[in-house]
């Protein structure tokens, strides 16, 4: 670790002088990029500083016990090492933390889509509750909701539903939401009152910005047609629904809740280059995969990262073997616990290969 944090060191150390250069100077982008790379590195370099002087501080005591002390300036020095040695821990932790790679989209805007799996009628409820939970788990946060787009079912529920969450640390929060829940419970349809399995899958993609995916308008098919469901007296006298399909990669996205035919086109061109942005970095991602898979077999996690049991009031997160109670209120978007929880374990898997 110490020789990671000496070459860091030299690097911080490297930038100052770059961003002090007349060329870079004049360069506007390079600067910006240089000032982020130093910005990044510098959270290390306090820290390692306290974890110098921790090690000479815990070094000059075990030298002063090595001389001959009275036995109360002794016990003081003990007591002073167990202190510095306590510290240099805390320190550690601190430094191993800031080591592990930060995710460059944890402070973006996200795209959530939210689709009802299994159950029919029921799932459609259930993709209808987990939108109201991160609704309310957003209005929590300051962050503001934006419906892009939705498919309702016949009795309130989703079948689909992708909305935008912007707010600072959105994705940093959400991107463990994403993969397959299940609720079990007596649905509202069920004259018997036997408990029934369903589920709903939560997709979380960063948003992507306009120079990170280029769109040629060639490879656009843009259909205009009357907005379908309920909506107001105008919905159906207006083509305001749009249809966009990429067709290089046949992606469909479809927007109909605004008015407006342009505000439409907008944000279905938002929810596009989101899906094109996810679907790149899933392909670059797909050769470390394979490895990964080669080395460790087909010991994948289950499907499912989470189960809402209703009648045990009880919501179990497969990923961390972790059980939470109070279900009404996790549903109202008290969700912070099991963030928290789920991401404290994906940090401590990072923290053990960064180790290694």
């Amino acid at each position: 670790m110490i020789d990671r944090l000496e070459s860091i060191k030299k690097r911080y150390e490297e930038l100052g002088s770059l961003m002090a250069h007349p060329d870079v100077v004049a360069d506007h982008a390079r600067l910006q990029q240089l000032a982020r790379e130093k910005a990044e590195l510098e959270r290390l370099m306090a820290p390692y500083e306290r974890y110098k002087e921790a090690q000479k501080s815990i070094a000059d005591t075990l030298a002063l016990l090595e001389e001959k002390l009275d036995p109360e300036m002794e016990e003081m020095a003990r007591e002073e090492l167990a202190r510095l040695r306590a510290r240099l821990a805390a320190v550690e932790r601190e430094i191993t933390q800031a080591l592990l790679p930060s995710d460059p989209n944890d402070e973006r805007d996200v795209i959530v889509e939210i689709r009802a799996g299994t159950g029919g009628e029921e799932a459609a409820l259930f993709a209808a509750d987990l939108f109201r939970m991160y609704a309310r788990y957003a209005a929590m946060k300051g962050w503001e909701v934006d419906v892009l787009s939705r498919t309702e079912s016949g009795i309130g529920g989703f079948k689909e539903i992708i909305f935008e969450v912007d707010g600072r640390g959105a994705f940093s929060r959400l991107k463990y939401e994403r993969g397959v829940h299940r609720v079990q419970r007596v649905p509202v349809t069920e004259a018997s009152g036997r408990i029934h399995t369903s589920t709903a899958t939560v997709a979380v993609l960063p948003e992507a910005q306009d120079v990170e995916v280029d769109i040629n308008t060639d490879d656009l098919r843009v259909d205009i047609f009357h907005s379908g469901g309920a909506g107001g007296q105008n919905v159906n006298k207006v083509a305001t629904a749009v249809r966009l399909t990429h067709l290089p990669t046949g992606i469909v996205v479809t927007c109909q809740d605004e008015r407006s035919q342009l505000k439409n086109r907008t944000k279905a061109m938002a929810v596009l280059r989101a899906r094109l942005l996810a679907q790149e970095r899933e392909r670059q991602a797909e050769g470390i995969a394979q490895a990964r898979r080669a080395q460790v077999g087909t010991g994948e996690r289950a499907e499912k990262i989470r189960t809402y049991n209703f009648p045990q009031d009880r919501v179990s997160d497969h990923r961390i073997g972790g059980n939470f109670h109070n279900i009404p209120a996790i549903l109202n978007g008290e969700i912070d616990e099991i963030i928290d929880s789920v991401a404290t374990s994906e940090q401590a898997k990072e923290l053990e290969k960064a180790l290694v």
